[in-house]
């Protein structure tokens, strides 16, 4: 077991410098830099003169070659600091911590309504496989998943939130928030986040009600599954108890691969709600090309996915040990 986890860690920190390299790189060589692009948003009379531009362009490090500037961004990397930001001039650390509860307060409030309903739902379709009303929801679930979730939120900002008045447009706290009581302060995030949370969970609720139908569907094909019911056991429980059980693998490197999603967020709705989460700080970040930060939120997600990789294969060695002798 230790071999294996050193074998998938070095494999794991070798993309992880790959994934920088080439990030680094791309967003270096887009058109534009932040002097740039905060020279285009100042007043036509208070443009720069060339010489403060040159001047600032050495100081912050633009006027060396990208991967000259990649060497330096990875020494300060060694010695964990991740720069400051050139648009906020704050570290790039304190910035991505502000951000990080509104981020994890949606997806983990959709990650657990996403298990707590996926799970019972796939069991229930496998249950009434060709059944009308498993015919139904299968056929809901796959327009779930292939309607967009930007468009969802378009269409929910304008019906709870315009035509309706029953939630608010977009935000994550009221005017007044401070002085309201604490009870308040919670029913107005439940309010400000309720539709946010529902387009971070739909899309992905019909997904892992699919996968868990798909896979127990495998499972109830074989030999010891009809061996159980010809034991007399109850449907119930041979779906629960031995079918379930059964399909824990595929589900186990789902796990592992949605610790990324924790913190990631969604650009595009956080942007749609002005969710002040990481999501829309990475959105504003490339469309400024404040690099410290652009690098800082890819170092995070980079390491959380490959955090996730590589927990999925640990726990999938320890559920299935026969992983572990194919790797050698």
């Amino acid at each position: 077991m230790l071999n294996f986890f050193i074998r998938r860690l070095a494999i794991a920190l070798l993309t992880l410098l790959l994934i920088t390299f080439v990030i680094y790189g791309l967003v270096r060589n887009t058109p534009g830099n932040p002097l740039t692009q905060e020279m285009s948003r100042m007043d036509p009379g208070k443009i720069m003169k060339p010489e403060d531009f040159e001047r600032l362009n050495k100081i912050y490090g633009l006027d060396k070659p990208w991967y000259v500037a990649y060497g330096t961004w990875l020494k300060n990397l060694t010695q964990f600091d991740l720069g400051r930001s050139f648009t906020r001039k704050r570290p790039v650390i304190d910035l991505i911590s502000e951000r990080m509860y509104p981020t994890l307060l949606l997806s983990i409030s959709s990650l657990a309504i996403t298990y707590l309903l996926a799970i019972p739902i796939g069991l229930y379709s496998s249950a009434r496989s060709g059944k009308p009303d498993e015919r139904s929801l299968s056929t809901v679930l796959y327009m779930l998943y292939s309607f967009p979730s930007f468009v969802a939120a378009l269409f929910l900002q304008l019906y709870f939130c315009v035509k309706l008045n029953w939630l608010p447009l977009f935000g994550m706290y009221s005017d007044g928030y401070q002085q309201m009581s604490t009870w308040e302060q919670a029913v107005d995030l439940f309010k400000h986040a309720l539709l946010p949370t529902a387009c971070y969970t739909y899309t992905s609720l019909a997904y892992y009600s699919r996968f868990i139908r798909a896979n127990m569907h495998e499972v109830l094909r074989q030999d010891y599954i009809r061996t159980a019911r010809a034991k007399g056991l109850g449907p119930v429980r041979v779906i629960v108890k031995h079918a379930f059980r059964n399909t824990l693998i595929p589900l186990v490197t789902l796990v592992g691969l949605t610790l990324p999603v924790l913190l990631s967020g969604s650009i595009i709705i956080e942007q749609i709600f002005t969710w002040p989460g990481m999501g829309r700080l990475y959105f504003e970040s490339i469309r400024e090309r404040d690099y410290p930060t652009i690098m800082g939120l890819t170092l995070m997600f980079s390491v959380l996915t490959l955090a996730g990789q590589l927990l999925a294969d640990f726990m999938y060695a320890i559920v299935d040990p026969r992983v572990r002798l194919d790797d050698r």
